[in-house]
Order: structure tokens, then sequence, then C-alpha cells
């Protein structure tokens, strides 16, 4: 690739926008793979088997990374296919993939440093003592002796380290899908393009939170009534399912989107870059 391209702050807005369109282009195709996904999601969480939920996880960059090239492929004319989610794997980027999985595990360390060092071990000793009593005794009195300040900077924390992460694997899977590039170079080159293009990205994340909690809220509404008909747990199976394979395909054809802007073959318009940039 040439380098990276600053985009308007606008170009959020249509990353997401274009995700949805990719979408309503190929709905069964693309909803199929996210519906698979969350299926595979559901299944291991209702067996509570803890390695079946830690392999899926692992299997996370692989996963999305196939549902970012089926979006390619409908963005391009083809259809997309369920074979497409280990398609990292049968182009031998599995290893590249997996190392995606790093900077996820670094924020963990992290976070979980943050918390000894802003809440204290003698707090943190305390939470766990409230927790315990709330099973038995939801008092009032016991939320209020906690120390919600640190907890909150805590969590404002978390979030940072997390928007950060994520600065690392933006456009780092698709750039691995596409490219013959290492993980860690894709990464550097991901946290780079996140980095000058911040105001496009934080656009993008609020619509994406605003338009998932949309999506819930409806998906909600649609499972209290199938509730009737199926039952309370079918029916969150059902709402489950219907989520991810909506919210995948979008996010997936996103962050293509993205990555063909920043760094991959679509140039920004010359008549967006007098625009508002980031």
């Amino acid at each position: 690739m040439n380098g990276i391209r600053k985009v308007p702050y606008g170009a959020g807005a249509e990353w997401l926008l274009g995700g949805i369109a990719l979408l309503r282009k190929a709905p069964l195709a693309l909803g199929l793979l996210g519906l698979i996904w969350g299926g595979l999601s559901a299944l291991a969480t209702a067996s509570g088997q803890l390695w079946l939920s830690l392999l899926l996880a692992l299997a996370g960059p692989l996963l999305f990374g196939g549902i970012v090239y089926a979006a390619r492929e409908v963005d391009q004319g083809r259809s997309a296919t369920p074979a497409h989610l280990i398609q990292g794997a049968r182009d031998g980027k599995l290893p590249r993939l997996l190392a995606m999985l790093l900077p996820q595990i670094a924020a963990l360390l992290l976070m979980g440093l943050l918390m000894v060092v802003i809440v204290g071990p003698d707090e943190l000793q305390h939470l766990n003592q409230v927790l315990l009593q709330m099973q038995t005794n939801p008092d009032p009195a016991l939320i209020e002796s906690l120390p919600t300040g640190r907890l909150m900077l805590w969590l404002l924390a978390v979030v940072v380290v997390g928007v950060v992460t994520g600065f690392f694997t933006f456009v780092a899977i698709p750039e691995v899908m596409f490219t013959d590039r290492g993980a860690f170079a894709a990464m550097a080159l991901s946290f780079r393009a996140c980095l000058r293009n911040v105001g496009a990205l934080l656009v993008m994340i609020v619509l994406l939170l605003i338009a998932t909690f949309a999506l819930s809220l409806a998906l909600q509404l649609l499972g209290a009534l199938l509730a009737f008909a199926i039952g309370a747990q079918a029916s969150m199976f059902v709402v489950q399912l219907l989520l991810m394979a909506m919210l995948l395909p979008v996010m997936a054809g996103a962050v293509y989107l993205a990555w063909r802007q920043l760094i991959g073959d679509a140039p920004v318009a010359a008549s967006s870059a007098h625009g508002f940039e980031a």
C-alpha cells in the first residue's frame, strides 16, 4: 500500500452505513455467517464448558477475518459462503490472525494491574466481601461502603485501554487477509492509521453503539413476544442469534470499507479532502 490516508470525521459514518448497505445487498449470505458464529457462541455458553468458550474466543480473529473476506466478495459482486469463515486458515494466514489476540491479552493484564493500582488491594478485598454479603443480604448500605470514585476511575481507564487496544487490530485483520503483510507490521500500520484518523474512528464507534442499543431494544421487544409462543429461554436464544446475524456482518463490512479507504485500494474522493478532518 502507498501509505495512510487522512479522512474527514464523516467517513466514520460512511463506513457504518456502507456495512449496512453490504448486509442489505446479501442479507441471507452474510447473515448466515453471523448466525453460524452466534450459534457456536450460544452453544458454547449453554454447554457450560469453559474450554469451548476459550476455543471460540481464540478463533475470533479467524472468524471475523472470514466475514471481512465475505464482505469484500459481496462488495465485488461475488457470493459469500459459510466456507469464507475459515478463509484465513485456507490461505495459510491462521498464525498471523491468532497474533491479533496479543493486544487483547496485554490489555487484560494491564486492566488487572490498573485495578490493583487504582482501587488498591485492601479495597478489592472489601469489594469481594461486599459482593459475597450482597448475595444473602442486599443492603444498600453495603453499596455505599464501596470505593465508588476509584471504581469509576478504573472503569474510565478500562474504556481508554479498550479503545487504544482496538487501534492495533481495527484494520490489521483485513490487511492480513488481503495482503502479505506480517501480523506485527499490520498491527503497527493499523495503530498509526487510527491515530491519524481518530475522529472518524470515534464517530463510527459512537454511531455503532447507538445502532447496537437500538437493535438490541427492538430484538428484546421481539423476544418478549416470542416468549409467549416458545418460552423465555428459547426466545433469548433466538434474539442472540438474530443480533449476531445482523451486527457481525455490519461490523465486518464497516471494517473492510475503513481498510479500503485508509490504507487499501479506495482513495478518498477529492471533494471530501476539503471537509472537516480528524
